[in-house]
């Protein structure tokens, strides 16, 4: 416990101190007053005499306490941190089995997610085709982050794993990889870099999951969780399919379930499919975010004050009953 203004309860031990030590002289020279007018015996009636002052003088440092502000500190739960919404913006993200499209539908899902987080949830927006870049950093303007997310434009293939990387290097403040040989078949993973542990952030995938290259999935999935960062995948797409034109090409594309469900169970996360526009806007409700606990300060001045009064009641009404006045 501390107090706003610490002084005071120097001062209440001292008032304190000197009412006891008065009313102690008081009773002494009662007593002597009652001896002289020829009162031998003063035994009896000691709980009626003295519990109506004691109350009392108990109020009064409960009292001044009170008005030194004591406050305490209690962990008060919340949904905190940082979140990062990583979007694919590869080809086959244009494809239309989900409407309008998958980019289309994965952006209004999002900006609906955006708009149903509290202040204390940071929201930062990246998109990986081949390479991943950051388009605006983590913030509590979550306007600012529904126009980025209002930006996204389809171009490229997928990477999803650089996509780790680059929101765990946002998360961490520096750049991170992967060691090298970490993924590779027949090779010994080497020890993960140490980036700190990151409780409180996640990472939001919203991709149909079709990787085409670059550093190990799998491997960059156990790096953010050997930082604590939890990775929520959202599938965009059908498992049926649909076919996109890339420079004149007609090219098949699918959800592919397997890929987003294993990045996310390595993490902690959770995988949520969604055929539909509808159906993906009412899956990003159930991403689970991590409720954390922060110290706040709680002033206890009342509970203080209200003890001060209960005493202070319980004296007068006691002495009024037993003395016929308030002592």
């Amino acid at each position: 416990m501390t107090f706003l203004y610490p002084a005071l309860i120097a001062v209440a031990v001292v008032i304190t101190a000197a009412a006891v030590t008065g009313y102690l002289a008081l009773q002494k020279r009662r007593a002597a007053g009652l001896r002289a007018a020829g009162f031998t015996s003063l035994t009896g009636g000691g709980v009626r005499r003295h519990l109506p002052y004691a109350l009392l003088l108990a109020a009064l440092p409960v009292m001044l306490t009170g008005l030194a502000r004591p406050q305490a500190e209690v962990a008060v739960p919340r949904v905190a941190g940082t979140v990062l919404l990583a979007f694919d913006i590869s080809n086959s993200m244009s494809a239309d089995d989900v409407a309008p499209s998958r980019l289309g539908a994965a952006q209004e899902a999002a900006k609906a997610f955006v708009e149903d987080q509290p202040d204390t949830v940071d929201v930062g927006v990246l998109v990986f085709g081949d390479q991943a870049l950051l388009t605006q950093a983590p913030t509590d303007d979550h306007a600012a982050a529904v126009a980025a997310i209002g930006r996204v434009t389809p171009s490229g293939g997928t990477s999803l794993g650089q996509a780790i990387l680059v929101a765990l290097g946002t998360i961490t403040g520096k750049p991170v990889s992967l060691p090298p040989g970490q993924g590779a078949a027949g090779t010994a993973a080497p020890a993960p870099a140490d980036l700190g542990y990151w409780p409180s952030a996640t990472i939001v995938v919203f991709s149909d999951g079709e990787e085409t290259g670059g550093p190990d999935v799998r491997a960059a999935a156990e790096l953010a969780a050997a930082a604590g960062v939890r990775i929520q995948t959202v599938g965009v797409g059908t498992a049926k399919g649909a076919t996109v034109e890339v420079d004149g090409f007609q090219l098949g594309t699918a959800l592919d379930e397997t890929l987003l469900t294993t990045v996310a169970q390595v993490t902690g996360g959770a995988y949520q499919q969604a055929g539909d526009a509808a159906a993906l806007t009412d899956s990003t409700k159930s991403i689970d975010l991590r409720l954390t606990t922060e110290k706040e300060p709680l002033e206890l001045t009342a509970p203080f004050a209200a003890a001060a009064l209960v005493l202070l009641t319980l004296g007068g009404l006691l002495g009024v009953r037993w003395h016929g006045r308030i002592v």
